[in-house]
């Protein structure tokens, strides 16, 4: 479609595993390979980043790099913000999660008055903050400043002085306010969790459609109801971790690989099956990791297969 535009955001400042910044190119070599000029058809713009300061001494150890991560969430927000205002259908391609937030805030930046809902498929639901987080990885938090979220009553980390100011800095950006409501966030998939993120959960009754009753109740089926419980949000922003697919049916390469998840098909389904409501502003995938590929470049040719299925030429998408 003459309407998409590519947001390229090399960035895995927010990752514990170094190597997602790889995995925009690891997906333009998996369609150069493929013989398909997606990438020479569509409009696109690379984002600066400051992917260097993984060098630097961590001096926020419960949200690492947390000052790096909101510069770059504003760079990725300013862009996805300029291509809605251009009238074009964003796809942001990103390193790591924590991007998400940067994606979320450009869009309400564009809609303040407008209700978000996301579809976040993934293994992870990405909802710790710097109080709750066992590794301080910001790719594993996104959500949870979208929501406005500390989760102090599950607070195990003493977050310092800094850390609180930044982690302010961060769920204000775009706009000062939540940006999300927790029940207008859908998850497909997630399975590898932590209390705090379980709980949160629990606490706002967010539902997550797992693999396995996607598989039973069947996902039109699941999906429709997904939608119908978005029915009063404007739009949605659907967010893709390759890891929300089955590691040892497609590739390890991804950052935090975990078992029985989608295969492709599904989440081509899930994906499409919510474009054709017209209410999707905008589609990210993320967390392609080449470096630790055991199967060449497998991850990354996946990932691109979904990508230009959802988004072929036949598509259509919100105006």
């Amino acid at each position: 479609m003459s309407n998409l535009k590519i947001i390229k955001n090399r960035s895995d400042i927010g990752a514990g595993t170094r190597g997602s910044d790889m995995g925009v190119d690891a997906i333009e070599v998996a369609a150069i390979n493929a013989g398909n000029g997606y990438f020479t058809r569509h409009d696109y713009v690379d984002l600066e980043t400051d992917n260097e300061t993984v060098y630097d001494k961590v001096r926020t150890t419960f949200a690492k790099r947390i000052t790096h991560v909101r510069e770059q969430c504003q760079r990725v927000a300013d862009a996805v913000q300029i291509s809605l205002s251009e009238g074009y259908f964003p796809v942001v391609i990103s390193g790591d999660h924590s991007s998400a937030l940067g994606t979320i805030s450009g869009i309400k930046a564009k809609y303040p008055e407008k209700r978000l809902g996301v579809v976040w498929i993934d293994a992870h639901s990405d909802l710790h903050s710097p109080h709750t987080s066992p590794s301080g990885n910001v790719h594993g938090m996104p959500l949870a400043a979208a929501i406005g979220e500390d989760n102090a009553e599950y607070q195990i980390n003493g977050v310092s002085e800094q850390t609180a100011l930044e982690w302010q800095r961060l769920k204000n950006m775009g706009v000062q306010k939540q940006k999300v409501k927790p029940e207008d966030i859908i998850f497909f998939g997630v399975r590898d969790t932590e209390e705090a993120e379980d709980k949160l959960r629990e606490k706002y009754g967010m539902r997550n459609y797992m693999v396995h009753e996607v598989r039973y109740r069947g996902l039109q089926t699941c999906v429709a109801e997904a939608i119908a419980q978005l029915a009063h949000c404007d739009m949605i922003y659907v967010s893709f971790d390759v890891d929300s697919m089955d590691c040892d049916l497609i590739s390890m390469g991804t950052g935090t690989p975990v078992s029985k998840g989608f295969d492709p098909e599904e989440v081509k389904a899930i994906i499409s099956q919510l474009l054709a409501t017209h209410k999707v502003v905008c589609l990210e995938v993320c967390e392609v990791n080449p470096l630790l590929d055991l199967k060449g470049n497998k991850m990354a040719e996946t990932a691109f297969d979904v990508l230009n299925e959802v988004t072929g030429e036949d598509m259509r998408f919100v105006d």
